[in-house]
């Protein structure tokens, strides 16, 4: 029996002869969707390093859902690339187990839309990988190096690349550290709602919703806010790796991000984070409760 066959356990787990054990992981297992979301929501950093590979980037390739009849597998390609209404080429690059309309080595064409994960691989580290990332992460602690050994790969705690923009609650807290950087004390507060945060704040403490309290304490949290800047200057983001592990969503509208910074001198730091999607995209509202150490 493989490591991945001792490890899993329950889960199922198809062993090939010189190949790397195939993991299946549970439709609904939360955090490889997680996974599998992340890698749409940062596929353009894939794309983009495609287009212009650097030396150090030693490897690309794509997985793909493949469909045959009821039956669906993900699978890796390797030499992949996109034309230009964005549909992706490559080379099936594992045999495949529960599908029999493609083989190993055979040039397919897929639409974009059955992407599941990407790679890099930069100087023997794996960038992306977010599925591979999400089975790594169900490893004993004391298994994690054979399994590192066993694909070949140095697979540290990862950065992930989401747009600097409102489209998703990830790309909001890094436009307001950015804004931060900048020392850009407008375009922070185009990523925040004060009012949402009142809310949010006064619904916690068991606090009547009245619209005349929420709207006094939203002032306040932005007085304290702008307070805060003044006294003692604007956070310094500068330099920071970040990666954003877990989604909690409350509801449609107010998710609970859970962000990880790796700081220039070496320091970690973790927090919950509260978002909101407002009429302009997804803006920040203040810390969640602290997260478990």
């Amino acid at each position: 029996m493989g490591l991945l066959s001792r490890i899993f356990g329950k889960k199922s787990v198809e062993e090939r002869k010189g190949e790397p054990d195939v993991v299946l992981l549970p439709k609904d297992d939360a955090k490889m969707e997680w996974a599998i979301q992340k890698a749409g929501l940062t596929l353009w950093r894939f794309e983009e390093s495609l287009k212009n590979p650097l030396p150090y980037q030693q490897y690309f390739s794509i997985k793909v859902l493949i469909m045959d009849g009821d039956e669906g597998e993900h699978i890796w390609l390797t030499d992949p690339h996109f034309d230009e209404e964005g549909n992706l080429f490559g080379t099936v690059g594992n045999t495949p187990v529960n599908v029999r309309s493609v083989k190993l080595n055979q040039k397919i064409g897929i639409k974009r839309d059955s992407i599941s994960d990407w790679m890099i691989i930069e100087h023997g580290r794996l960038i992306g990988g977010y599925t591979i990332r999400a089975i790594r992460d169900e490893i004993p602690d004391q298994d994690k190096a054979a399994f590192d050994k066993q694909i070949n790969l140095h697979i540290d705690e990862g950065v992930d690349y989401f747009k600097c923009n409102l489209e998703t609650p990830e790309g909001a807290i890094l436009s307001l550290e950015k804004a931060y950087n900048y020392k850009d004390i407008n375009a922070a507060m185009d990523c925040k709602d004060f009012y949402e945060e009142a809310k949010s704040l006064l619904s916690v403490m068991n606090m009547d919703l009245d619209k005349h309290i929420i709207s006094e304490t939203a002032e306040v949290l932005k007085l304290s806010f702008l307070k805060n800047i003044e006294e003692h200057g604007f956070p310094d983001f500068s330099g920071v790796k970040n990666a954003f592990p877990v989604r909690n969503k409350i509801s449609e509208t107010h998710w609970v991000i859970t962000e990880v910074c790796w700081h220039p001198d070496g320091k970690k730091s973790v927090q919950l984070i509260n978002t909101y999607k407002s009429p302009r995209g997804w803006v920040v509202l203040g810390p969640a409760a602290e997260p478990l150490k």
